[in-house]
């Protein structure tokens, strides 16, 4: 599995998938960098099958209309300073991997991580 980070959300996340053992990069690491449009994300995530982590509801959106991009992590946790953030990934990163490996798309709140597709 490879995961591709959005811009709204921190790149060190990248760090966690790769400690676990996947491949993983972000915006920051394209070469528009946090420019890339939504498009260029999407195309890449079809083609090349990165999953797509993120907070922007647009991914979401697209998925539920066109099943794109290939799978989605979709981040609704809310305002997180980074240490929180890495910290809720660190803990739920063996739940995320598992879902992710059922589903094409998960949600991730405080609370609860769940399939929705």
């Amino acid at each position: 599995m490879k995961f591709l980070i959005d811009a709204q959300l921190p790149s060190v996340l990248k760090n966690i998938f790769k400690e676990t053992g996947f491949e993983a990069i972000h915006t920051k690491d394209l070469p528009q960098k946090n420019l890339t449009s939504d498009l260029d994300i999407i195309k890449l995530s079809v083609n090349e099958q990165w999953i797509v982590v993120t907070k922007d509801s647009d991914f979401y959106h697209s998925f539920l209309i066109k099943k794109e991009p290939y799978k989605l992590i979709f981040v609704r946790v809310g305002n997180m300073g980074l240490d929180e953030m890495r910290q809720f990934f660190r803990n739920n990163i063996h739940s995320i991997i598992e879902l992710i490996s059922k589903g094409s798309l998960i949600e991730l709140k405080r609370d609860e991580i769940k399939i929705l597709y």
